[in-house]
C-alpha cells in the first residue's frame, strides 16, 4: 500500500535498532504455536504480541508501525488478509499447504472412524480433495470463508449437512465446538516455522530498506532544491520542506504540526506540479530545466520518470529557485573566471587633460552608467580597449567578465565558432563535448569586439541577433541560450562610408551606434602627449632598470617630436618610440645614467651607430632638429645663412638668456629662435 511521507515529521527511532520487529497477531489458536516457535528466533527478531482481530488490530499495530517498532506482521487467514489491506508494512501470511490438510483429515479419520468432516479453508477449496474423498474413504464436505461472518456461516452449513468433524483454522474449531462438533486444528507446526522464517528474514530486510530510506528522507529533508515523488496515478508520495518552500505552501515545521494543512498538502502539491506531470506522462521523457511560473516565483524545474523493473512507476519532479540558480551561476562565472578575461584598465588611466580627452571621459562615464551598447571609434593606437575597459569597470557589471575578440583576427569559419560556440559533432574537429562561445563566456559582463569594421558581412546578421534577442544560438544546437552581455565595439573605419557601399549592414551600425564615441588622434591633442610620455616612460624605466635621471634626459632627448611629429601610429607608437630609447640608453653601458651623460656631453656621439637608423621619426622632421637633438654638445654643422657663406656661432648662455626673454620664457620657442635643440639650450643655461 503506497504512503504519503512528507519528509517533514521527524521519524520516531525503533525500539530496538538492532534487530526487526516482528508481530504476531492471532485471535485464536495459531497464537499458541507463534508463542512456542518465537523463543527460537528471539536473537534475530524482536517480537511483539497482539490478541486482537480485524479493525482492533489494524488499531492496536498502528502506534508500533508509526514509531518504527514493528516490520513485519504475521497472521492467517481472513484475519492476515484484513491486516494486509489496511497497513503499510507486509504481512507474512502462515500458509497451509497439501500435507497439512492431509496430516490433519487423517488425525480425523484417525480419531473418528467413519465420521463425516467438513473442511473450512480460506479464499478457495480444494477440489483435489473432492476426488481423493473416495480413496482415502473420506466423508468430505468443504467450504470456503474471506471472513469472520463467512465462517460462521460455513460452520453452520457443514453442521446442517451431518458433519461431526471440522477440520481448519481457530475460528472455525472455536465455532464448530460451540455448535457440538469434534474439531482439528488445521495450522502444523512446521506451517508456523516456515512463516516465521519468512517473516524474519523479510522483517531484516525490511529494517535495511526503512534504514536505508529513512536517511536518504533526511537527506533529501536538507537539499535546497526542492524534490516530490509521485506514483504512476499522480499521487503524491514524499516531498522535501523545500519543495513546499518554493511553491508557497508554507514552511515545513508548520504543515508538520498543523494535521490539517499535512492532510491537505498531497492534494496542493500535486494541483501546482500537475501540468508538468501531463506534459511529461504525455511526452513520455523526461522534462529538463524547463523555467516555470509556480507559486508566484519562477522555478527551474525538472520532471524525471521513474522506471522500475523496465517499467515507469512514477516521477520525480526537482525544483529551483531562479534566482538562486542566478546567483550561484554569477558565483561559479567569478571565482572560475580566467585572468585574460579581467578588465585592468580604468577610466582615471586615460593620461591627459585635453578638452578632446576630457570629453572622451565624460561619454564613457555616462556609457557606463547603462547597460547601452557603446561604439569606440577613432585610429589605430589611440587607446579603444582601454576606454573599453574603463567603461566595464565603472559599470554595475564591473567583476564580471570582460572578453575582447578582434574580428579581423580569424578566418570567417574560426570567428563564428569563438563568438556563437558550438555543440559536439556540430563540425569536423568540433570539441569533444562542445565549447562555449565568447558570449556564453561573457555572460553578466561585457564582450569587446574590435575592428568590428572587419567582421564577415554573413556574421553580421548572427550578431544582429544576438543584439536583438538576447540570445545565442551554438553551431548545431537546436534551441537558443540566452545571454546578459554588454556590447562594446570598436573600429578606425569610417562605418557610415561602408554602410553606404554595402559593406556593413546598416541596420547593425544603427543598433551599434547607440552611444558612439570618438577619440582623438594623439596630433589634436599635444598638451597631452609630455605628461602621457612620462607615464609610459616611468612603466618602461621600471621594466628595463633605467634612473629617474637617465628618463628625464630621454624625454629631452625626443621633445622634438612631441612638438612637431605627427604620431601615425598615436599611443600605441609613443609607446613603442619609448621603450626603444630606454633599450638602446640602458644598452650603452653598465651605468644608464652615466653613459647617458656621456651620450649628451662628449663628441664621442659621432663615433654611436646611425641615430636616424634606430629613431627614424627624428628623419622625417628634417637632419637639422635630428642633429640638435642628437649631439647637443657638439657645435653644429656650419649652416650657410642665405646669402652668405660664413659660418654660424655657436650660441652663448648670453644669446640662450635673451632668446628665452624675448619668447616669453617658452623654451621651445627660444629653441627654434636659435637653430638648437632644446637639449642644447638646457646643457647652456646649466653650464
Amino acid at each position: 500500500m503506497s504512503t504519503f511521507n512528507p519528509f517533514v515529521a521527524n521519524p520516531i527511532a525503533p525500539a530496538d535498532a538492532g534487530r526487526p520487529g516482528v508481530a504476531l497477531v492471532s485471535i485464536s489458536r495459531l497464537q499458541s504455536l507463534c508463542e512456542a516457535v518465537a523463543p527460537r528466533y528471539a536473537g534475530r527478531a524482536k517480537f511483539f504480541t497482539v490478541r486482537e482481530g480485524y479493525g482492533a488490530a489494524v488499531a492496536a499495530l498502528q502506534a508500533y508501525v508509526d514509531a518504527g517498532s514493528v516490520d513485519v506482521v504475521l497472521s492467517a487467514g481472513s484475519n492476515g488478509a484484513y491486516l494486509r489491506e489496511n497497513l503499510s508494512v507486509p504481512v507474512v501470511m502462515v500458509k497451509v499447504n497439501g500435507f497439512d490438510v492431509l496430516s490433519a483429515l487423517t488425525r480425523a479419520t484417525a480419531t473418528w472412524p467413519g465420521a463425516r468432516i467438513g473442511l473450512v479453508l480460506h479464499e478457495a477449496i480444494a477440489h483435489e480433495l473432492a476426488d481423493l474423498g473416495p480413496l482415502l474413504n473420506v466423508d468430505l464436505r468443504q467450504r470456503a470463508y474471506r471472513s469472520i461472518d463467512e465462517v460462521r456461516l460455513a460452520v453452520d452449513q457443514l453442521a446442517a449437512q451431518g458433519c461431526r468433524v471440522v477440520v481448519g483454522a481457530g475460528m472455525a474449531c472455536d465455532l464448530a465446538q460451540q455448535a457440538g462438533m469434534e474439531s482439528v486444528f488445521l495450522y502444523s507446526l512446521a506451517a508456523v516455522e516456515e512463516a516465521f522464517e519468512r517473516s524474519v528474514e523479510l522483517a531484516r530486510v525490511s529494517r535495511q530498506k526503512e534504514s536505508k530510506r529513512v536517511r536518504l528522507n533526511r537527506i533529501v529533508a536538507h537539499l535546497r532544491d526542492g524534490v516530490a515523488a509521485f506514483d504512476e496515478a499522480g499521487q503524491l508520495e514524499a516531498v522535501n520542506p523545500a519543495m513546499l518552500e518554493l511553491l508557497g505552501l508554507g514552511a515545513a515545521s508548520e504543515v508538520s504540526r498543523d494535521a490539517e494543512a499535512a492532510a491537505e498538502l498531497p492534494e496542493q502539491v500535486a494541483r501546482a506540479l500537475a501540468p508538468l506531470l501531463r506534459e511529461a506522462r504525455a511526452a513520455d521523457q523526461p522534462v529538463d530545466e524547463r523555467v516555470e511560473q509556480i507559486g508566484g516565483r519562477a522555478l527551474i524545474v525538472n520532471c524525471v520518470p521513474i522506471v522500475e523493473q523496465g517499467a515507469r512507476a512514477g516521477f520525480v519532479v526537482t525544483a529551483q529557485d531562479a534566482l538562486v540558480a542566478q546567483r550561484i551561476d554569477h558565483s561559479l562565472r567569478t571565482s572560475q573566471r580566467p585572468r585574460h578575461l579581467v578588465a585592468r584598465h580604468q577610466l582615471d588611466d586615460l593620461i591627459g587633460a585635453s578638452p578632446a580627452l576630457a570629453r572622451v571621459r565624460r561619454l564613457a562615464r555616462a556609457g557606463a552608467a547603462h547597460d547601452a551598447t557603446v561604439l569606440l571609434s577613432g585610429e589605430s593606437g589611440t587607446g579603444k580597449e582601454l576606454v573599453a575597459q574603463g567603461i566595464h569597470n565603472a559599470s554595475r557589471r564591473r567583476g564580471n567578465p570582460f572578453v575582447a575578440f578582434n574580428c579581423a583576427a580569424l578566418p570567417e569559419g574560426l570567428i563564428e565558432s569563438e563568438l556563437f560556440g558550438h555543440e559536439e559533432g556540430a563540425f569536423t574537429g568540433a570539441r569533444r563535448g562542445g565549447k562555449p562561445g565568447l558570449f556564453e563566456i561573457a555572460h553578466t559582463g561585457t564582450i569587446f569586439l574590435d575592428e568590428i569594421g572587419e567582421m564577415p558581412a554573413a556574421l553580421q546578421s548572427r550578431l544582429l541577433r544576438v543584439l536583438q534577442e538576447r540570445e545565442v544560438m551554438k553551431l548545431g544546437a537546436s534551441r537558443a541560450t540566452p545571454v546578459d552581455v554588454r556590447v562594446i565595439a570598436a573600429t578606425h573605419r569610417d562605418l557610415p562610408a561602408l554602410v553606404e557601399q554595402g559593406a556593413f549592414r546598416a541596420d547593425l551600425y544603427f543598433r551599434l551606434n547607440l552611444l558612439q564615441i570618438k577619440l582623438p588622434p594623439l596630433r589634436e591633442r599635444r598638451a597631452d602627449i609630455a605628461p602621457l610620455a612620462r607615464h609610459l616612460l616611468g612603466r618602461s624605466a621600471l621594466q628595463y632598470g633605467v634612473s629617474a635621471a637617465a628618463s628625464a634626459r630621454v624625454l629631452a632627448l625626443l621633445d622634438p617630436l612631441f612638438e612637431q611629429y605627427a604620431w601615425p601610429g598615436n599611443v600605441r607608437e609613443l609607446e613603442n618610440l619609448l621603450v626603444r630609447a630606454v633599450i638602446y640608453v640602458s644598452g650603452i653601458g653598465h651605468d644608464p645614467s652615466d653613459n647617458f651623460d656621456e651620450l649628451a656631453g662628449n663628441s664621442t656621439i659621432t663615433a654611436l651607430p646611425d641615430w636616424l637608423a634606430v629613431f627614424p621619426e627624428f628623419g622625417r622632421l628634417g637632419i637639422a632638429i635630428a642633429t640638435a637633438a642628437v649631439a647637443p654638445a657638439i657645435a653644429p654643422p656650419e649652416v650657410a645663412a642665405p646669402g652668405s657663406t660664413a659660418p654660424r656661432a655657436t650660441p652663448t648662455r648670453e644669446d640662450v638668456l635673451r632668446a628665452l626673454d624675448q619668447a616669453g620664457g617658452n623654451r621651445a620657442a627660444a629653441s627654434r629662435a636659435l637653430g638648437i635643440g632644446r637639449t642644447t639650450l638646457w646643457r647652456l643655461l646649466k653650464d
